[in-house]
């Protein structure tokens, strides 16, 4: 028995050795492709720096982004002149900007750029946690309806019709209003709300790929379908799901916005970029700042996701990156 396990030791460490060069080209060559991808390292590094914003929100913040003050509402941007406000905020302070508040402040006084900071957070928790549900549930029904076919099949399939028969916002307004707003409600509606794409793409894919031969050597060394569908199939279909994630997840950013823009979503005093706008637009004439900054953040890093995405499709397309 001991001989057995030095030898199958042995032969493990020669697959790892095998294994290691195959990777570090693969890494190689992914690092090579983004940098010749200008615009896809422009989207990662801007990305990268939200994401670390948002991590380090209490030290990177200049301002408690729940804290105010009337003293110093609507204050403007730094570097600017306003015009002035007129009636009980008829200051000549307001009119000046101010370096202490580089964007601005809002009608309650609080720090445009600090809410603004700690509302990425919100955004990219749900981006993730979002495309992750709504990934797994998906990727999960489509490997079930396409190698099972039948019955299952048919019954998968018209409910993701009946689900794309509704407008998605009309459908996530309405289950809301029964669950109630907060992070986790909308967190649950946006991933169940997003499977469909996820579960169509990996059915066709499995479709294909279970009559290939390496699943039907699988069948035949007498492998379980859990095996043949979890280590066999999945791997070789799963790539369009990740590029489908990746615009699912600036998809994922502007709905949670949408939601609280409408006052259905996640609830003040939490600062989100959604219910900013919403506060900022009966202020567009006097005070422009309160909804164009959070508007440019929601542009920015669905921009930047969605440049990603472009790159990630193309590398992961030997078509695309082989043209390029």
């Amino acid at each position: 028995m001991a001989e057995r396990s030095a030898v199958a030791q042995w032969e493990d460490e020669q697959v790892d050795d095998a294994r290691r060069p195959a990777a570090r080209g693969v890494r190689r060559d992914l690092w090579r492709t983004l940098r010749r991808a200008r615009l896809g390292l422009a989207g990662l590094f801007i990305l990268l720096m939200i994401t670390l914003a948002a991590i380090f929100a209490p030290w990177v913040a200049p301002h408690d982004p729940y804290e105010g003050s009337l003293g110093v509402s609507r204050r403007c941007p730094a570097f600017t002149t306003c015009p002035n406000l007129g009636g009980s905020f008829a200051r000549t302070s307001a009119n000046e900007g101010t370096t202490e508040y580089p964007l601005g402040t809002d009608v309650n006084g609080r720090d445009i750029l600090s809410r603004i900071i700690f509302a990425a957070r919100i955004s990219l928790i749900v981006g993730v946690t979002a495309v992750a549900i709504g990934g797994s549930v998906g990727v999960v029904a489509g490997l079930l309806s396409g190698y099972y076919g039948g019955t299952l099949d048919s019954l998968i399939m018209r409910i993701a019709d009946v689900q794309l028969a509704f407008p998605f916002i009309l459908l996530a307004i309405a289950i809301i209003a029964v669950l109630g707003g907060g992070l986790v409600n909308v967190i649950i509606v946006l991933g169940i709300g997003s499977w469909v794409p996820y579960a169509r793409i990996i059915r066709g894919q499995v479709l294909s790929a279970k009559n290939q031969e390496y699943v039907l050597a699988a069948r035949t060394v007498g492998a379980h379908d859990g095996v043949i569908l979890f280590r066999h199939i999945l791997p070789n279909v799963i790539t369009p799901a990740i590029i489908i994630g990746t615009f699912g997840m600036a998809a994922a950013i502007i709905g949670e916005a949408t939601l609280s823009f409408l006052g259905v979503g996640i609830q003040a005093p939490t600062p989100t970029w959604g219910n900013m706008l919403a506060d900022g637009r009966a202020y567009v004439a006097s005070a422009w700042w309160l909804a164009t900054f959070p508007g440019l953040a929601i542009m920015v890093t669905v921009l930047s996701i969605n440049v990603i995405g472009d790159w990630l499709r193309d590398y992961l397309d030997p078509r695309l990156r082989n043209a390029a």
